[in-house]
């Protein structure tokens, strides 16, 4: 079994930008609760399939799996539900950490994330000086739930 442990925060400031290459992202959701998520992906011309229990802490298991691009297009169309997550990923390298920027678009534009996976729960981190707030336990910011209440239907 594949165990996900990861920490998310607010991005703030633009000096991120020039450090990594963006990617975009098309995702949406088979199912969704709190006890698991059934997510499909699509990332340039691969297609995921990603399953995803529940989160205990900032760990949960995860279970992530290639399919060809027309099967993802095939299922996003066709089985799950909308909107669909749109984002750019940058992957950048920091002190010894991969971090993922997404900078998201559509219903969720404005939004910029940073997540970072580590080997242990209590893994004391560097932060960068682009990383706001924690919101590590903050559920609405998991991208499962941004799809069912977006960004920008927050009353912020």
């Amino acid at each position: 079994m594949g165990t996900e442990i990861e920490r998310k925060f607010l991005v703030v400031g633009d000096s991120w930008r020039d450090l990594g290459k963006g990617s975009a992202y098309c995702q949406g959701y088979i199912a969704s609760s709190q006890e698991k998520t059934v997510r499909v992906r699509i990332v340039g011309e691969q297609g995921f399939l990603t399953i995803k229990g529940a989160t205990q802490g900032i760990a949960r298991s995860e279970f992530e799996y290639p399919i060809p691009v027309q099967d993802a297009q095939e299922m996003l169309e066709t089985l799950c539900d909308r909107p669909f997550i749109k984002k750019i990923r940058y992957k950048v390298e920091w002190n010894g950490l991969l971090w993922e920027i997404d900078e998201f678009e559509g219903e969720n534009a404005g939004l910029i994330l940073a997540e970072v996976e580590l080997t242990d729960a209590d893994q004391a981190i560097n932060l960068p000086e682009w990383i706001g707030a924690d919101v590590s336990h903050d559920p609405r910011y998991y991208n499962a739930n941004l799809a069912r209440f977006p960004f920008s239907q927050w009353n912020r």
